[in-house]
């Protein structure tokens, strides 16, 4: 504050030096000036007679003090006034069309205040707070006001009017041109208060609220634009759906309220509010968002000028927002989340674009696409393999399954089981004899390709003449080792006696009756025929 004041006494010094020339300087003195801006022109010098020029034309306004509210391009120019026929020299307004560096936003219930209120305006900035201050402009005067930290970069600010009746609140980053945007806030003596917004832009929905101080319930509300009543409906607000040019203009409400909340049988009241001043701008230009491929989203600006890179932001699921590092134009994302973008023109910025939102898991530019076709052709060649390994293992079981069956015949003798010997042992089968009738059956060899390695046995019925039911013949093959095996046979030199026949001990190791096969078949043999012949 001391800083400012410093300043205006010079500016004053420096008028009284210049002989009494007029001079304009312009109110608050912050270093650019944005579109919807508010700001104030003072002419300063000596004498009543003031008159403005604006690019050398003459304008109707007669005070030493012009208020411009909402400025646009059109109030950019060369300014100058007069006074006692002095004329001062020009000072030049430009108006940027951009967007502040940081935002200052009003809470619900507008600009326009009762004596003794106060608003708590949101200030939200790019990076920390650090260095950040806040100042308020009442009458002719400046002052610093605090800032309450609410987060890493966002701060509340206390607003209040005191005995003025229009402020001018803004923030600014020290030893720096970074500044926020202008909030004007309006004193009413009124009971009905019209809220309208602070800036209205082309193309936007514009609200205007009719309410009452102390938070009187309004029955009905009627809503006036120059003079003529533009509602019916008789609700306590009023939208016009998108805002133009012949929107422009002053605005008054009629309310008619009750304090119903504090008696039910409290007296109705009908009054108006103090007309407001609503200018339609065009405002800074807008960027626009498009995502390529869900996860490769694209900013551009086709009505910036001289912006070079861009500015990213993200809002997590968390409704956390923050400024992204990228300053590139195309940017890769991963987060879920809404994100948005601006063109950064130095001197401020384009209006943000609109907002893409992405959830984790949507199919983004092709990578995660190629991921997860990758994953279902391993997850199908799985499959395959399984199918192909239970395939075999079951083929495996049904063999060997097969080659124990093949290995057990059912004759009227009784089972005979394969004997499980390695391919070059020897193997046994039991089978009828070819050409030949024999209740017992004979015994026939199996055929193996490989003659030289393997040794094949057979048990049959003897050739030469038939024998008798009972007395068949055994015949025994010699081994390639020149082996002898003698079997059991019919002989010509048999003891008397024997209806069954010799046998003769093959030169092997004792073998008794319980472990000689041939002994077992013999008895049940001799049995059998006992039964037969006492029948």
């Amino acid at each position: 504050m001391k800083a400012f004041l410093l300043s205006l006494s010079v500016l004053l010094a420096f008028t009284r030096e210049n002989n009494g020339k007029p001079n304009v300087y312009r109110l608050p003195r912050y270093p650019s000036v944005y579109v919807g801006d508010d700001v104030s022109l003072k002419c300063n010098g000596i004498g009543e007679q003031i008159t403005w020029k604006l690019n050398g034309k003459q304008l109707q306004h007669k005070d030493s003090l012009m208020a411009l509210t909402m400025v646009t391009p059109a109030n950019s120019g060369d300014y100058s006034c007069q006074r006692n026929g002095q004329e001062s020299d020009s000072y030049t307004l430009t108006v940027l069309v951009l967007e502040p560096h940081a935002q200052l936003s009003l809470p619900p219930g507008g600009a326009v205040i009762g004596r003794g209120e106060a608003r708590v305006l949101t200030l939200q900035v790019d990076e920390e707070l650090d260095k950040w201050k806040c100042y308020a402009f009442r009458g002719n005067a400046g002052f610093v006001i605090n800032i309450m930290p609410d987060g890493i970069n966002t701060a509340r600010v206390y607003a209040d009017l005191q005995e003025s009746q229009r402020a001018t609140f803004w923030c600014m980053k020290a030893k720096s041109s970074h500044r926020s945007n202008v909030v004007t806030l309006m004193m009413t003596e009124r009971m009905v208060m019209l809220e309208p917004a602070t800036v209205v832009l082309k193309e936007q929905a514009l609200t205007l609220r009719c309410t009452v101080w102390g938070g009187a319930k309004v029955e009905e509300a009627e809503f006036y634009h120059n003079g003529s009543k533009i509602s019916t409906e008789g609700k306590d607000f009023y939208t016009i759906k998108s805002a133009t040019d012949i929107n422009n203009g002053q605005y008054r409400c009629n309310a008619t309220y009750k304090f119903s909340h504090i008696n039910p049988e409290a007296a109705k009241y009908t009054k108006e509010s103090d007309p407001q001043q609503i200018k339609v701008i065009d405002g800074p230009p807008a960027a626009s968002l498009a995502a390529k491929h869900k996860t490769e989203l694209e900013c551009s600006c086709a009505a910036c000028k001289d912006c070079e890179t861009y500015q990213w932001h993200h809002t997590d699921i968390s409704k956390t927002r923050k400024r992204l590092n990228e300053a590139d134009k195309i940017i890769y994302i991963t987060e879920p989340g809404s994100y948005t973008c601006r063109a950064d023109c130095s001197k401020g910025f384009s209006r943000f674009s609109n907002v893409h939102n992405y959830k984790a898991g949507e199919p983004g530019g092709g990578g995660t696409v190629v991921v997860l076709l990758v994953a279902i052709v391993v997850f199908l060649g799985l499959i395959f393999i399984v199918t192909a390994v239970i395939i075999r293992l079951r083929h495996r079981n049904r063999t060997t399954v097969q080659i124990k069956d093949d290995g057990k015949k059912d004759k009227s003798g009784g089972d005979y089981e394969q004997i499980g010997l390695k391919d070059k042992a020897i193997y046994h089968t039991l089978a009828e004899s070819t050409g030949k009738e024999k209740t017992e059956g004979g015994y026939e060899a199996l055929e193996k390709k490989d003659d030289d390695k393997a040794v094949y046995h057979t048990l049959g019925a003897a050739e030469g003449p038939s024998q008798a039911e009972g007395q068949g013949g055994y015949e025994a093959l010699q081994t390639v080792k020149a082996q002898v095996y003698q079997t059991l046979s019919s002989g010509s030199g048999k003891p008397e006696g024997e209806a069954e026949g010799g046998y003769e001990q093959l030169p092997q190791k004792d073998v008794t009756a319980e472990e000689n096969p041939y002994e077992e078949l013999k008895a049940e043999k001799q049995k059998k025929e006992a039964t037969r012949e006492k029948e």
